[in-house]
């Protein structure tokens, strides 16, 4: 793509003018003194922290629509966008190989000929199907599953650079080990004894769907999973068995409240610092839970009352796991999924959910009826972490400073559905 055919999306700042070391080394002492006092004053100011330029961060952009990859500068203030992949298809999911970023895969659905997995090899200039996507057995059965949409897609373990996961709807797991090209069912999950209790309690008016897949990174056999509706389950033998782990997680939905399984997690992540750490955003609240411990603790009630702790995605710190960010919507009895009175923020949490912060310094103060989905919300591993949200409306906001302001730098997107980084 030409610098002709891209787009900028900038923020317009004029970049700091800094003294070097040398230069400040051959200044007199007096003249240093001078510059010195003018930075106190504000009027020479060195670059600021979130001015400072660091890695190229890559936004994968996942919508109704097709595929975009949103491309920033050092700094992360001036961003270019390519020309739409795969336009027309409908992206679940864009995530890029942590290990090999040249590897980039997406979970779609293409109009008439249905769900799919591509793949490109040389950083999305380039996508082929998959030889062999997520399938279940074929079969006479007229009840027997068939795959609908390829809902989430997720790198394996950094022993492992070749596998992949895939979670689709209905609920199944399914894994690569050839960097997507051909995928297996998960035999001990698909075809579990328990399978069909687990996920009986029925769809979510967007259907039944495994939608995330956390491995912990000290051991490739251990890993999470999430249904909705189903709830969390953890295996410790790489697939083989799998057990619930839902206690503590309310169901108002069910006719037990208490049951062991049948809830609807949104969205599950494992702590990259701190693997024992997960968090949970629930159709019932948020959560978090420590393990080895088995019971999960509802800490999204330390949020207003007003706004409530019922939402889609949630994040964490890479480099503590006691900061997290949850985008928190609607959820009264007509569930609108909409933000709060049509005002959107982000709130944080500094301790593992104990109080919460408001963050929506740059946002719309009213009249903005939009949400975020699961999967999209990321941030990057920048030294002044980057965070990332697309919207239901298209739009993509970010921040350099964790959340205390946000800027829009990308809009009229088709309706976004996933968004991750990819950092080099």
């Amino acid at each position: 793509m030409t610098k002709k055919s891209k787009k900028k999306l900038s923020e317009k700042s004029k970049p700091a003018v800094e003294v070097s070391k040398k230069q400040k080394a051959k200044m007199p002492k007096a003249k240093l003194k001078a510059e010195d006092k003018l930075k106190a004053k504000g009027k020479g100011k060195s670059e600021s922290k979130s001015d400072t330029k660091g890695s190229v961060v890559k936004l994968l952009v996942g919508t109704r629509k097709g595929a975009w990859i949103l491309k920033s500068d050092g700094r992360r203030k001036d961003w270019s966008y390519s020309k739409p992949i795969l336009f027309g298809c409908d992206i679940n999911h864009f995530v890029a190989n942590p290990y090999n970023q040249k590897i980039m895969i997406i979970a779609a659905k293409t109009g008439h000929l249905g769900p799919t997995v591509y793949r490109s090899s040389d950083g999305g200039k380039t996508f082929t199907e998959a030889s062999k996507p997520p399938a279940f057995p074929k079969s006479d059965d007229p009840k027997a599953k068939a795959v609908e949409r390829v809902f989430c897609i997720t790198p394996g373990h950094e022993t492992e650079p070749g596998v992949w996961y895939a979670g689709t709807s209905p609920a199944g797991l399914f894994r690569s080990e050839d960097n997507g090209d051909t995928w297996a069912p998960v035999s001990g999950f698909n075809d579990n004894p328990m399978n069909a209790k687990w996920t009986e309690f029925g769809a979510t008016p967007d259907g039944q769907f495994l939608h995330s897949v956390s491995i912990d990174p000290r051991d490739e056999n251990h890993m999470y999973l999430g249904i909705s509706i189903g709830g969390v389950f953890e295996t410790t033998d790489q697939g083989g068995t799998w057990h619930p782990l839902n206690k503590g997680v309310e169901a108002d939905f069910l006719p037990d409240a208490t049951a062991e399984y049948g809830h609807d997690p949104h969205c599950i992540i494992i702590s990259p610092k701190n693997p024992d750490r997960l968090y949970q955003q629930n159709h019932c609240g948020f959560y978090t839970i420590e393990r080895p411990g088995d019971r999960w603790e509802r800490v999204g009630l330390k949020m207003p009352k007003q706004i409530g702790d019922i939402g889609f995605p949630v994040i964490t710190h890479p480099d503590d796991d006691k900061k997290a960010w949850v985008f928190p919507m609607d959820g009264t009895s007509v569930w609108p999924r909409t933000s709060p009175e049509g005002k959107p923020a982000v709130y944080g949490t500094k301790n593992a959910g104990k109080s919460w912060t408001r963050l929506d310094k740059g946002m719309p103060k009213d009249s903005a009826w939009w949400t975020v989905y699961r999967q999209g919300m990321t941030n990057d591993t920048q030294p002044e972490l980057g965070i990332y949200f697309g919207t239901s409306s298209g739009e993509i906001w970010g921040t350099r400073n964790e959340g205390d302001s946000w800027n829009c730098f990308a809009r009229h997107l088709p309706k976004i559905q996933s968004l991750s980084v990819c950092e080099r």
